[in-house]
């Protein structure tokens, strides 16, 4: 965990298949925790993933939003 309270779990770039794979291997491990993968797709808009989107430049893993 970072000074901002995040943490980098894996970085990737299309090049690299073996960064790939690693970071495929990681959000998989997470999405198995309970995790939502979230992509920005635009200013204050974001959806849901589950499978990595390689040429994204940051996804963001978070649990699912308690209370019912």
């Amino acid at each position: 965990m970072d000074h901002t309270g995040h943490t980098t779990l894996a970085e990737w770039t299309a090049e690299d298949p073996a960064s790939v794979e690693a970071a495929v291997t990681a959000f998989r491990a997470e999405l198995d925790q309970g995790y939502f993968g979230m992509v920005s797709t635009g200013e204050g808009h974001a959806e849901q993933v589950t499978e990595l989107p390689v040429g994204a430049g940051l996804v963001i893993m978070r649990r699912p939003i308690a209370g019912g």
